[in-house]
């Protein structure tokens, strides 16, 4: 009876776990972002902005929310590095895309990549988050000014893809989500906008779950 009563425990009490990548260019913040996660939610702190070095290869961290553990996957930006990506494209549950609201000359080389991610077939159908960050800088872009500027970065790109008649078969639907697309503010360094960005992945999570258990269902 008490490994019956033990296994039900258990049963009701077991927290399902979905895999986020933080992907973005090289210094855009993505390991400060998540050790500041873990500094916000773990008992034990992540690492101090002074402590943090570019990422070669991959950083891991895993919180526990409600019902549920996110685990995080922060992948290195650098141009070498970005072609190990697609590698974690069909084990994740939600994209996180870090861009760098500060660096307005790297903004079209972030958009290259973004609209790159955008493109995967393999995550077609999973939540993705446009993170502005280092908004605690004057010099950052703020939300509004960064959706503008990728929103006349796009219409460019297809009016260029229009001139050579080379529009990519998935434009429809990635046309479709950058029209949902998410954006928020943060600042990684000081934390601001950092819980209602996890708050935004664990409720999309958890409707894709469910969106696939009744797909399954039916």
């Amino acid at each position: 009876m008490y490994h019956l009563l033990k296994g039900l425990h258990e049963y009701l009490t077991r927290k399902e776990e979905f895999s986020v990548i933080i992907l973005g260019l090289d210094g855009a913040g993505k390991t400060t972002l998540l050790e500041k996660i873990k500094t916000l939610y773990n008992d034990v702190p992540g690492l101090t902005p002074d402590k943090i070095g570019p990422t070669v290869g991959q950083n891991m961290g895993k919180i526990t929310l409600p019902s549920t553990i996110l685990q995080f996957w922060d992948l290195g930006g650098q141009r070498g590095i970005r072609n190990i990506w697609h590698r974690y494209y069909d084990d994740c549950h939600a994209v996180v895309f870090v861009i760098d609201a500060e660096d307005r000359e790297r903004l079209v080389e972030g958009w290259e990549v973004f609209d790159s991610v955008l493109s995967a077939p393999q995550i077609l159908g999973v939540p993705l988050l446009l993170l502005a960050n280092k908004q605690d800088s004057p010099e950052s872009l703020s939300v509004e000014e960064i959706r503008t500027d990728y929103d006349e970065w796009y219409r460019n790109r297809q009016e260029n893809s229009r001139r050579r008649y080379d529009e990519d078969e998935n434009s429809g639907d990635r046309g479709e989500r950058i029209a949902s697309l998410d954006v928020m503010g943060i600042s990684a360094l000081e934390g601001t906008g950092v819980r209602a960005a996890v708050d935004w992945l664990f409720i999309r999570v958890q409707n894709s779950r469910r969106r696939e258990d009744q797909n399954r269902g039916s």
